[in-house]
């Protein structure tokens, strides 16, 4: 019997180890370009506000630009053909679990003056959600014209941002250089390492 229960415990932490952890994203991209480019050498594009936070900028370079390797682009900041440039938001909020009003009764609610009058109790717990958003424009260096745009973002209650800023680049380059038609956002899900 307790080699049955060991076995049983040994196999519920072997599926855990390898289950698979997916970021749904909506992504929307516009496209020129028909095929991919000829000369696939690009140098990022700062701007003010991204110039002055260095630091930060770097980072998210970094991120975009191995989304962009694996596209078939090449950062070569002397003869680029294109310009990238990048934008990322990240938001934060703290939703409250069990906001609904019949959830702890009229007693809690309401009643009287100065007394429990919208005390939702000690119970009341909230969840932080984040919502991320990345976009990319490539700019043709000899025309002026932005030849390829996307977005990518998603939403949930994952906190480690700097492992899905990574990801959704990857959603949002899903494709390159095609684009879906129409304006309607998709759905990509990309496996996370």
């Amino acid at each position: 019997m307790m080699r049955q229960v060991l076995g049983f415990g040994v196999a519920v932490l072997l599926a855990g180890c390898a289950t698979v952890r997916t970021l749904p994203t909506d992504v929307q991209a516009f496209s020129t370009l028909a095929a991919p480019p000829a000369q696939p050498t690009y140098r990022f594009e700062r701007l003010p506000s991204q110039q002055a936070q260095v630091q930060r900028q770097a980072q998210v370079e970094g991120m975009a630009e191995a989304a962009l390797q694996q596209v078939g682009l090449r950062r070569d900041d002397a003869q680029a053909h294109f310009t990238v440039q990048l934008g990322v938001r990240v938001e934060r909020e703290d939703r409250v679990d069990w906001n609904d009003s019949w959830w702890y009764g009229p007693s809690l609610r309401g009643w009287g003056r100065g007394h429990l009058r919208s005390w939702p109790g000690p119970w009341l717990h909230s969840t932080p959600w984040y919502q991320r958003e990345v976009s990319l424009a490539l700019r043709d260096n000899v025309t002026g014209q932005v030849v390829y745009e996307t977005h990518a973002q998603e939403e949930g209650t994952w906190s480690d941002t700097p492992n899905l800023l990574p990801a959704l680049f990857r959603a949002a380059l899903t494709d390159f250089p095609a684009a879906t038609p129409g304006t309607q956002p998709r759905r990509v899900e990309v496996v996370l390492p």
